[in-house]
């Protein structure tokens, strides 16, 4: 189903409903996102990035993740990653593996430090996210902001096809 605009300029500016809503969704994640942070900080020393990562590459498969991949994931450039994933080495939280397919290549892969962090960290991420989010919505509202979500996310005109591999 496509949505349309209710103007037939897209250089438009934003009427009232328009800006309410792109600025709400701006400022929910700017507050949502810091007040999670601060509280992985504090009960855990884990950023929201680090936790987030963490949280990636224990769902991939052998908790390995290819670098490349995971700063998609994560929506890291693959410098920013790189120095992530070298405070997180340096922690012990995480180890490179090299690639034997791709000599250039390099995967994150979880320690048992790691998981252990990750594990202690989840549970502070979680009712974080339901107090300061899901607990404020009802089912309706999270069934809508889904499809709202999937379809803002389908909008996205990249080809993927036409984005280089990992390398």
């Amino acid at each position: 189903m496509a949505i349309t605009s209710s103007t037939t300029d897209p250089s438009a500016p934003f009427d009232t409903q328009e800006l309410r809503a792109w600025r709400g969704m701006l400022r929910a994640h700017a507050a949502l996102t810091k007040a999670l942070d601060a509280e992985l900080e504090a009960a855990h020393g884990l950023p929201l990035s680090s936790y987030e990562v963490l949280l990636h590459v224990s769902h991939a498969e052998d908790q390995r993740m290819r670098m490349c991949d995971l700063a998609d994931s994560v929506i890291l450039s693959r410098s920013g990653l790189t120095r992530l994933i070298d405070r997180l080495e340096r922690e012990g939280l995480v180890a490179r593996e090299s690639c034997p397919s791709d000599a250039r290549g390099s995967f994150a892969r979880l320690t048992p430090e790691g998981r252990t962090k990750l594990d202690a960290a989840r549970r502070t991420h979680l009712a974080g996210v339901r107090l300061r989010f899901l607990d404020r919505v009802t089912p309706e509202e999270l069934e809508a902001l889904g499809d709202v979500w999937d379809r803002v996310l389908a909008g996205d005109d990249v080809d993927e096809a036409a984005v280089p591999p990992c390398g």
